[in-house]
């Protein structure tokens, strides 16, 4: 009977746990930009010939739910996810009330709507002096630390980024259909278009802490948990990425065999390459970095997203 109970008490403790790290990693995906472009991305892999009513609906029901998900947390509501009820909601409406011609030419240059749309948002934040990025950088981060100067550049460079990857989709997009006139090609509306969210989703990552070593060397505060990194991690999903496009070209047939089968050579052949030259650059870089301060008082403008 003991070791029954003993079994069960165990199950429940695992079940908490998984539970709990669920939760944790939702919290985390709804306090990042991830969050917001999740409609956005939703609307792109629905859209299409015949299906811009269900793409728009989808896409409208899911910036909603985000909205009520943040609400609910007692988080505050991002721009971000205004914009999308706004966008969303005008697409639906035009769904539902448009003509037959203006439904054909949206499913046709929907994609590049939303492209343009998503680049007049990020810079609009940074010419209003509020950075998108910088609401959900401050879930993570003291209020003492909000108005510091190193967080806030960190937020504008990080939006600048995503405008740069915003800006490459829409440039991608506008190629394909105003000179392929195909919104579907395989360069033009997918590889392109995603490497420049998968650039800004990389850089978010790195600039950081890249940002906030690059200010104790300066400040001369360095501690121990301060460690130097090489631009080279912005690209590191670069090789894989390769992989990943020969595997698409083929199972789409959207490259002939020869060229996928290079792609996919190529693409574990860098992996392993860059992931070695990456490791000898941090190495440099950690033997050639200043001597840490005995007792650094981490200065007002130390903060990262």
């Amino acid at each position: 009977m003991t070791t029954e109970r003993d079994n069960s008490a165990g199950s429940s403790n695992a079940d908490t746990t998984r539970g709990s790290k669920a939760r944790h990693a939702l919290s985390q995906f709804l306090n990042s930009p991830f969050a917001g472009m999740s409609p956005w991305i939703l609307m792109a892999l629905l859209t299409g010939p015949g299906r811009f009513e269900e793409a728009a609906a989808s896409a409208f029901a899911l910036s909603l739910l985000l909205v009520i998900g943040t609400h609910k947390r007692g988080t505050s509501i991002k721009l971000l996810e205004v914009f999308d009820v706004v966008y969303f909601g005008v697409m639906a409406l035009l769904a539902l009330f448009a003509s037959q011609g203006i439904i054909e030419w949206l499913e046709k240059w929907g994609g590049e709507m939303t492209n343009i749309a998503l680049v007049a948002f990020a810079l609009g934040s940074i010419l209003i002096r509020q950075p998108f990025t910088l609401q959900y950088a401050k879930e993570d981060t003291p209020e003492e630390f909000w108005d510091s100067p190193l967080f806030l550049r960190i937020n504008y460079v990080i939006t600048w980024a995503w405008v740069i990857g915003f800006g490459v989709g829409a440039v991608s997009g506008a190629y394909g259909d105003a000179v392929l006139d195909d919104a579907n090609n395989f360069w033009t509306g997918w590889i392109i278009q995603i490497g420049g969210l998968i650039f800004a989703i990389s850089f978010t990552e790195f600039y950081p802490d890249y940002a906030s070593y690059r200010a104790a060397v300066r400040g001369g505060w360095l501690s121990d948990d301060d460690k130097p990194t090489s631009v080279l991690h912005v690209f590191d999903w670069v090789p894989m990425y390769v992989l990943a496009i020969g595997i698409a070209g083929l199972v789409t047939d959207s490259l002939n065999t020869t060229a996928g089968i290079v792609l996919i050579v190529v693409g574990i052949v860098a992996i392993n390459i860059y992931r070695k030259v990456t490791a000898a650059m941090d190495q440099c870089l950690a033997q050639t970095a200043p001597p840490r301060a005995s007792s650094p008082p981490p200065p007002p403008d130390s903060a990262s997203n």
